[in-house]
């Protein structure tokens, strides 16, 4: 029996056991999860194996990245199908080839900017590339309140923001996307909201009534796929807040949310939702830090469900 999800015109149906990894492998968690132009599907993890490569149907490709990063946060899929990943715990991103060769090193290993000084990287969070002109947008993340802007050969050329709850200030820059038409999104998480900006770091809207927005991408419809984080320990146990994924039109506009009312690992149902990405057919790969959220402290402590495929049904 399948589980379905959504309704209208915006449904999915959940891919049970759909990653078929080798045997005795584990993947911890899963921060961050993206998909290239052949629908090969890139999981960032937190395990032993950094970078697993899966075919849409789950089936196990490749690894690379085995004891390179420091810990895993983001990865995105540039246009020419190059791989980067940003390690909040070196505080650098890296270009790769889509067979694990490092092309390019943004910001030196372990070796941080001061925290809030908007100098790059501290802690840095996600990464999004222009389909327009190449030009990279990184998110600057848990020890800095900033957007830094890069050309695709990764020199710098611009920065906006500073922390606060103010328009175009941030309190964790989280993920970040961009659309076809330029417009770069910024999951301000712990605002609880979306800021819209043009390239130039102009604000063009704000998205609130969203819970911890943690992963953000732009879908092949234009939609824009939010991964809303589990609720912090005091309010873990509290129906409809975060655990689920919600779809907003360009235009902020509310579609429809995927999720149960409380966390689990039943059909249909997500611990801690942190990644999120979406392949050619409109299918949406959700990952997950079920580990930290609440793996970790569960008596006895056990590797929770960290990846799922919604394959698109409507």
């Amino acid at each position: 029996m399948t589980t379905a999800l959504g309704s209208g015109t915006l449904t999915f149906e959940v891919v049970e056991g759909w990653a078929k990894l080798p045997q005795g492998w584990s993947l911890k968690e899963c921060p961050d999860v993206a998909v290239d132009s052949k629908d090969r599907v890139y999981v960032f993890t937190r395990g032993e194996h950094g970078v697993i490569v899966f075919d849409r149907d789950g089936n196990f490709l490749s690894s690379w990245g085995e004891g390179v990063f420091g810990s895993a946060h983001g990865i995105c899929i540039g246009p020419d199908d190059s791989v980067y990943c940003v390690d909040n715990g070196d505080h650098t991103v890296r270009k790769f080839s889509t067979d694990g060769e490092l092309l390019m090193t943004l910001g030196t290993k372990d070796q941080p900017a001061p925290r809030f000084s908007g100098e790059a990287f501290n802690l840095p969070t996600g990464l999004a590339v222009s389909h327009k002109t190449g030009d990279l947008f990184i998110s600057d993340g848990y020890g800095n309140a900033r957007v830094h802007k890069y050309s695709t050969e990764g020199r710098h050329i611009m920065s906006w923001g500073s922390s606060g709850i103010d328009e175009g200030q941030f309190v964790i820059p989280h993920n970040i996307a961009v659309d076809r038409d330029d417009n770069v999104y910024v999951a301000d998480r712990e605002c609880h909201r979306v800021q819209v900006f043009d390239p130039n770091g102009r604000l063009q809207a704000i998205w609130s009534n969203i819970w911890k927005p943690s992963g953000i991408r732009v879908g092949v419809d234009g939609n824009v796929y939010i991964a809303e984080l589990l609720a912090d320990s005091y309010y873990a146990d509290a129906p409809d807040v975060g655990h689920r994924v919600s779809i907003y039109s360009q235009s902020g506009k509310l579609l429809g949310r995927l999720g149960d009312s409380q966390w689990g690992e039943g059909p249909g149902q997500f611990v801690s939702p942190h990644g999120i990405a979406l392949d050619s057919r409109g299918d949406i790969y959700v990952g997950e830090v079920s580990w930290t959220m609440m793996g970790r402290i569960l008596e006895p402590p056990r590797e929770l469900r960290s990846l799922q495929k919604l394959a698109r049904t409507a």
